[in-house]
Order: C-alpha cells, then structure tokens, then sequence
C-alpha cells in the first residue's frame, strides 16, 4: 500500500462522536470503519437533520469524466483540493491518473503532505517566513516530493529568498510566474514586461528556480469564449518567450498552467497549440469543483454546456420541516451553518413524508436563509407538514464541503457505504 492509500485508510479508525453533525446519536464510540461497515440506510439509519451527503455514484461519474477529458486533450491534471479539502479525494483523484493536488495557502498544504501528496502547486505567492521554513524543511527532507507556487512580484521573491536562505534550505523552490487576468481582476503580473523583471529576479534569487507560467482565466474580465481564449494566448506567448531568452535554465520541463471548473474546453483548445520550446511542456490543468459539480452555479457554467460530456450533481442536503406558521411559508431546521448561500440558494429536488418521497412540488422554493434556518415559500394546495423532510441540491461545492467534517457517501439506494472527512 502506497504513502497516500495508507494514511487515508487510518481515516476509518478515528472514533465517531459530538464532532460531526448529522451522524446516528447511538454511533457514539464507534470507528468511522465500523460504522461504514453496518451499511446504515439514510432513511432508517438513526441518521438526524441537517444531514448533507455525497452520491457515490454522481462521484465516481464525475472523477472518471474529467480523467476521459485530461487524457484526451493531452493535459496534465492537478485537481485544486481547496474545493473539497478530503484527502480521500484526493487519493481517488490521483488513482485516476492526477499529476497532483492543487491548494492556495499553506495550511492546505500541509493537510496534502500530512496525507503523503508527492506533487503539490501552490497557486498562490507563498511569503510566509514560517510557511517557508516548513517548506524548506520538507523539500530538503523528502528527495521525491514536487513542488510549485507562483511569484508575482520582485518583492515577493526577495522575501521568498531571505526566509529560505535563513532556514537554509538547500533544495531550490520551483515557481512559476502568474500573469494577471487583466486590470481589476485578482493576482499576478499585468504586463510581459513586468513578468520579464520578475523573471531577472528569480535567476537571481539562488533560492528559487523558474520552471513556467501560470494564472487563472476565470478572473478574466466580462469573461466569455473570446477573452478568455485570447488571455490564454497571452500566457502560452509569455512561456515562449520566457524560453527564448533562457529563463527556464535549469527546468527539466515548461509548466504552463491555467484552468478552473468554468473555461476547461478553452484551455485544452489553447494548450493544445503549443508549440516546440526548449524542453518538454507540462499542461497542467487545476480544475476543482467537477468533483461533485452542483446544481446551480457550475450546471450553469461547465463547459459541458458548450462542447460534449456531462457532470453530475453529487451533493444532496436534507433538512426537516420544524414550522408552518403561514400557509404559504415553511422553515426547514438547515441554514448558513449546513448550506452555501454565496452563489446561490438551495433548491428543493424531493420531500419525503409518512407517505414516500416524491418530487418537489413546483413553486417549492427557498427564499431565505439564516443562521439555522432556511426559509421555505410553499405553493398553498402543497401538503407539506411538519416533520417532513425536503431535499436540497446546492451551489458552489467550494463553500459547502467547508461546513462538513465528515460527510456520509450513499449508494443510489440510500445505503451508506463511507464516510468523507474534511480538514478546513
């Protein structure tokens, strides 16, 4: 058993208790193994409100899909592991032929090589001295370990040197230069030749090695097909030239990497017009939220809308009715604890009552939340009650793993088979 199936699998044996919302009250005591091993049912498992859980089938869909897409687009794969923050994840992605996982700050870092990560890009400027002694330690500590991170200054390089030449680490810490997305968007550099002074600065360090290019085209202003395509172009020129001029010197390969959930068929169509340069290129794709995609934000923006494929939403979040003060209003017992809210509200998909489960209802809609309730218009001939349960898709995987540290995994028949745990 590999480092990363090894540390995972010791998951099982961490013991259930008070910690993890939703769980069977009379589960207390019990290895998260054992309790996946009784193969409790949602619907008479003990199982209480609000209670989110994962389609087993919906992932294994959507981890395949985006392997398919990779491996034929010629791309690379190192899924952003910000979104789901699950080393159990992690391991299925990296079985499924991921280069490695990506993360933005040094804590998600740490979580990767605390579950033995080899490959990890950092896809943000990292400038923290005590992050940077850690990491040095680590790098000079584990021959085999791969690391990136993106430079997007002159300063930033200068306090990247001076916390490694203090830690005295010996091994160089590879980076890639971000180009920005444009005036107003996030991070990274604005103009090429700005990118070539932080290039100067990188040759210059003694402590840094620059190895490609990188940046996310999902902060491309007024993004659509077009713009994004031509701020991809950009950053596939800049690599060029970069190799040109001999700034990748001591790279054993090109990293020219892009890619969120949003514009991933773009990216594949630009990357796959790069041409020769001076050593191998690594595409490196990062997209994230396609691992259980939602029913929202990404059904809107995948572009699986625009070319073929499909991903399936994998979330599902059931909340119990606990008021019907008016006869057009419920309020179910979930809220900004259990639900993202930030692009967009839940929507209801099934109620399940006394009688069975049946679709929502049209005109069923949340249109509220607050801390621990969500509020629930109800159409006035619907015979929703208190004590009945309603089903929720959501929006933004992003901001719905981050509520949940140990989420139950359900085959399409409710049986629950595992349980994903979560280190935000």
């Amino acid at each position: 058993m590999d480092v990363v199936a090894e540390r995972v699998a010791a998951l099982r044996g961490e013991r259930v208790d008070h910690r993890f919302k939703g769980l069977p009250p009379d589960a207390e005591g019990l290895t998260v193994g054992e309790l996946a091993d009784q193969r409790r049912t949602l619907t008479g498992g003990g199982f209480t409100t609000p209670l989110l859980v994962l389609a087993a089938d919906a992932l294994d869909h959507n981890l395949a899909v985006l392997e398919r897409w990779s491996t034929e687009h010629g791309l690379a794969f190192a899924p952003h592991g910000k979104t789901s923050m699950a080393p159990q994840l992690f391991a299925r992605q990296l079985e499924r032929g991921a280069w490695g996982i990506t993360v933005a700050v040094p804590h998600q870092l740490r979580v990767c090589r605390a579950f033995g990560i080899p490959r990890v890009f950092l896809a943000n400027e990292l400038v923290d001295p005590a992050a940077l002694r850690w990491l040095g330690a680590e790098l000079d500590a584990d021959p085999d370990f791969g690391f990136i991170c993106y430079v997007d200054s002159v300063d930033g390089v200068r306090l990247m040197d001076e916390a490694l030449r203090a830690a005295g680490t010996r091994r160089a810490v590879d980076v890639v230069i971000e180009l920005g997305a444009g005036e107003g968007a996030r991070t990274g550099v604005r103009t090429e030749a700005e990118c070539a002074v932080v290039a100067e600065a990188v040759a210059a360090s003694g402590r840094l090695r620059l190895v490609g290019v990188a940046g996310y085209e999902g902060e491309v202003p007024d993004a659509d097909p077009e713009r994004v395509r031509a701020w991809l172009r950009r950053l596939v020129a800049l690599a060029a030239g970069l190799d040109r001029t001999g700034a990748f010197g001591e790279a054993d390969e090109i990293v020219v990497s892009a890619g969120g959930s949003a514009w991933f068929d773009a990216v594949a169509d630009v990357f796959g017009d790069i041409g020769p340069m001076s050593r191998p290129v690594l595409r490196l794709l990062r997209s994230g939220a396609y691992v259980t995609h939602d029913d929202t934000h990404y059904a809107r923006v995948t572009p699986f809308t625009r070319v073929p494929g499909h991903l399936e939403p994998a979330f599902r979040l059931w909340a119990q009715v606990v008021s019907r003060p008016a006869p057009g209003q419920a309020f179910l017992n979930a809220g900004k604890r259990d639900a993202p809210y930030d692009l967009g509200l839940p929507t209801p998909v099934a109620v399940r009552s006394a009688e069975g489960e049946r679709p929502a209802p049209e005109g069923l809609s949340v249109s509220g939340i607050s801390d621990q309730h969500l509020w629930l218009d109800v159409p006035h001939a619907d015979p929703l009650r208190v004590g009945d349960l309603v089903c929720l898709g959501l929006s933004h995987p992003c901001t719905t793993f981050d509520k949940w540290p140990l989420i139950p995994v359900a085959t399409p028949e409710g049986t629950v088979t595992d349980y994903v745990r979560t280190f935000f």
